[in-house]
């Protein structure tokens, strides 16, 4: 039986050898960050200082005339962090646990701590007792200040969490026993494998700290995703239009147009057969057609809004009805794709053009007098960042999105995965639905200014009309039959406020569902799932609360209530159609070409 000791010349040479490879790799990591030569506008790494410097003003005038209030709060704080102290001291001379503060007593699980060690340890019991305490300091402290405005506000309080979150000992490797255990148990290799893959990131991305969410290596467009059969039909320097191949004999006469958000990849809704809508629609008798929009270089620059509804929409229409012979489309816009649906069918009636039949919104803001979530970026100082960006780069870039969108949920989207791969080791997961989160598109510049100004912060097209094309587009003028979708716990487009701009379209033919769940997982929820369910009310008069409050729930997806819905709108049923015609021949197979080019860093 070998003993500790006999062990000892081998331990010693796996750490000796992992030592060199840390030698090997620390090369490798300079050159890494060296490369990084490109990097984002520095105003869009934090808010302006003056949030901060109105924030201190507040905290110190508050101090000058109430000073009492201070070192109450003060001493509360002291008081509570010696008691941790001491229950730490006296848990490490008898073993037995400290008692939890009320504030971690009162706190959500928190899946970070789940260690036991957090628990039973006395040092790592300490440090996270204190955090939790710092932690609703700093939130205190934040939610004290007065004489700002409710956007900085809200803005203090968002960055203050996002110091709390960065802060967290489970971030450290020395407060952090997951990875002290780990590091114990595989002898200093899980750090060696969590250093190659920081290296492997850097190097990935041009010197930027981007984490690799998924396993790009398990995944193939057109192979095990995005597998849905159809044909390039259509190409431009915009887009391309895919037509998908029938899955039934028959189908509906009217075909659907459906624009994915140019923000990402088409494929979200073509990830695997079973949670494939593209797949589910063409096995309900559709004829479907899908926009799969270019990925912006520094060449796209000067593309505004208006070429993506030139080049975009009514150029999918064009073709759509010229393959078809039908004289009306059913359109579907997601996201920002939605917002812009909107605006071309303003646009539309407008000119008279009368070729969409009905408009289904996914998840699309149109009324943006609230900012949600991403108040905190809609500012002046990030905007200002922003245009500078764009300036220089002619677009903007995907990471700089990306980050954004993952400071939202940071603990999930950039710390977790940070601590599982830099510090545990660990490969990243083969996910598809995080494979498509990584491949992101860049965003042409003057189209993102236009969006950032005219309809963000200016919310012109709900108020008093936002000039495009050289016509005046109003929200009140989108009067086609309408069915928007949107979703409970969805943090980029509020469910309320997509509800609030619905009521002031001009449709008297509206239709409001409310799916359970978020962004992605409200959208696309399959029936065979049986997962989340949804809410209808016909009743749209009222506030979104007393919608809710007057709607009734329904067991699993909306899909198929959608499809009733669209099936009376879109007419008798015809022979299936091939993709293509003698006009429009297939280019290549779905999922085509633009799908595959990556985004810049």
């Amino acid at each position: 039986m070998a003993t500790q000791h006999d062990d000892a010349p081998e331990n010693l040479e796996k750490m000796n050898a992992n030592l060199a490879r840390v030698e090997e790799l620390s090369q490798r990591l300079i050159q890494a960050l060296a490369a990084k030569n490109n990097p984002a506008n520095p105003t869009l790494n934090g808010p302006g200082q003056d949030l901060f410097a109105k924030a201190a003003l507040s905290y110190w005038n508050e101090a000058l005339e109430n000073p009492g209030k201070i070192y109450e709060t003060q001493l509360e704080y002291w008081g509570k962090s010696v008691r941790h102290f001491m229950e730490a001291q006296q848990m490490l001379l008898t073993g037995s646990h400290a008692e939890a503060p009320i504030e971690a007593k009162n706190a959500l699980p928190d899946k970070r701590f789940s260690n036991p060690l957090w628990e039973t340890n006395p040092y790592f019991s300490y440090v996270k007792e204190q955090y939790f305490l710092n932690a609703e300091a700093i939130r205190a402290a934040a939610d004290e200040v007065e004489g700002l405005n409710a956007k900085d506000k809200r803005r203090l309080a968002f960055f203050s969490q996002q110091i709390v979150d960065m802060m967290s000992p489970t971030n450290f490797l020395g407060t952090n026993p997951d990875a002290l255990e780990r590091a114990v148990e595989t002898e200093g290799e899980s750090l060696v494998k969590g250093l190659e893959n920081l290296i492997s990131d850097l190097e990935a991305n041009n010197g930027e700290m981007i984490v690799r969410l998924a396993d790009e290596a398990a995944f193939e467009l057109g192979g095990n995703i995005a597998t849905t059969p159809g044909d390039v039909v259509f190409r431009n320097e915009m887009m391309e239009l895919i037509q998908y191949a029938p899955a039934t004999d028959e189908v509906h006469a009217i075909p659907i147009v459906m624009f994915p958000p140019w923000i990402n990849k088409f494929y979200i809704l073509d990830l695997t057969a079973q949670n494939s809508m593209i797949k589910w629609i063409t096995e309900q008798g559709y004829t479907l057609f899908v926009v799969s929009w270019v990925n912006p270089d520094k060449s796209h620059a000067d593309v505004g809004m208006e070429d993506y509804i030139i080049d975009g929409y009514l150029k999918a229409f064009e073709v759509t009805k010229a393959i078809t012979g039908q004289k009306q489309v059913n359109a579907v816009g997601y996201c920002i794709a939605g917002t812009t649906l909107c605006l071309t069918l303003a646009l539309m009636k407008a000119r008279g053009d009368k070729s969409v039949k009905s408009a289904t919104l996914f998840t699309a803001l149109t009324d943006f007098s609230e900012q949600g979530e991403f108040t905190p970026f809609l500012q002046n100082d990030f905007i200002d960042g922003i245009e500078a960006e764009v300036a220089e780069q002619g677009i903007l870039r995907s990471f700089i999105m990306g980050r954004t969108m993952s400071y939202l949920r940071s603990k999930d989207l950039i710390y977790s995965p940070a601590i599982r791969s830099y510090m545990l080791g660990e490969a990243p997961p083969a996910f598809d639905l995080l494979y498509w989160n990584g491949d992101g598109a860049n965003l042409p510049g003057r189209m993102t200014t236009q969006y950032l100004r005219g309809l963000c912060q200016q919310n012109a097209f709900a108020e008093d009309g936002f000039e495009l094309l050289d016509t005046c587009l109003k929200l009140s003028d989108v009067d086609v039959p309408l069915l928007a979708v949107t979703c409970q716990t969805d943090h980029i487009a509020a469910w309320k406020d997509c509800f609030r701009g619905v009521q002031k379209m001009g449709a008297k033919d509206r239709t409001f569902i409310l799916s359970e769940s978020g962004h992605i997982a409200g959208i696309v929820n399959p029936p065979s799932k049986k997962k989340y369910g949804h809410y209808t009310n016909a009743d749209l008069a009222g506030s979104a609360d007393a919608w809710l409050e007057g709607a009734a729930r329904h067991d699993g997806s909306w899909w198929p209530r959608w499809e009733v819905w669209l099936r009376k709108r879109s007419g008798k049923m015809v022979p299936a159609r091939i993709p293509g015609d003698s006009e429009y021949k297939s280019l290549e197979p779905a999922p085509g070409s633009y799908v595959r080019v990556k985004a810049s860093t």
